[in-house]
């Protein structure tokens, strides 16, 4: 074998091994079980994100980061959403900048159907932010389930467990005002530190540590 055609079938090789590795990227994709119109659950994630915050602009860099997501599969899906109508975007020197279409004629349906979806994550976590004394946060119950990709109906109301000494007064008004957002019950319950770390014996406890849990996202740069 020549060089050359030594060198033409390590460069095969190299690519189909780049073709296999993307395929089954795609392939390990979970489905959303929140929202199966969707093709995942991150293009969930950053249309609720988007529409549920329709004032806001967004860099696509931000966007990755608080996804925990490549700049890449970011621009892909901005790509195709904006393809599809529902996302404006514009370039300001090196970042691109990404914002929802309120114009488009889906927009206020598309945003209820989000809210009750994908929007506990988009919400509850800005919701919990401007509240002192949380150190974790996170859903847990039908919801949480749902998000990690249990088949099941989408469940009407949202479980949130809270760690740390926040007021209770302020955790229901968050939760109430998530309520309006979402279109529906928030309940949040508050633990210390101590009891969540220390929960052998407790019935409610063992069971929320052995489920599907989602933690919210807390902004400390908004208390």
């Amino acid at each position: 074998m020549s060089p050359n055609e030594y060198s033409r079938m390590q460069s095969a090789r190299k690519w189909n091994l780049r073709k296999l590795q993307a395929m089954f990227q795609v392939m390990k994709q979970p489905p959303s079980s929140l929202l199966p119109l969707l093709r995942s659950p991150f293009q969930g994630e950053l249309l609720a994100w988007l529409f549920l915050h329709p004032d806001v602009e967004y860099a696509q860099v931000e966007l990755a980061k608080r996804f925990g997501v490549s700049p890449s599969s970011v621009t892909r899906e901005v790509d195709r959403l904006g393809a599809a109508g529902l996302v404006v975007t514009r370039r300001t020197g090196n970042m691109r900048m990404v914002r929802a279409d309120t114009d488009v004629a889906v927009a206020r349906p598309l945003t209820e159907l989000l809210a009750l979806t994908y929007g506990p994550t988009a919400v509850l976590g800005e919701q919990l932010s401007g509240v002192d004394g949380i150190e974790d946060a996170y859903i847990y119950g039908s919801w949480a389930a749902r998000y990690s990709g249990e088949p099941g109906r989408v469940p009407n109301d949202v479980d949130v467990l809270v760690i740390g000494s926040a007021d209770e007064d302020d955790l229901y008004d968050a939760a109430r005002s998530a309520e309006r957002q979402l279109g529906r019950e928030v309940s949040i319950r508050r633990l210390s530190r101590d009891e969540w770390e220390s929960s052998q014996g407790d019935p409610f406890l063992e069971t929320v540590k052995t489920r599907p849990l989602v933690r919210l996202k807390i902004d400390e740069g908004k208390r």
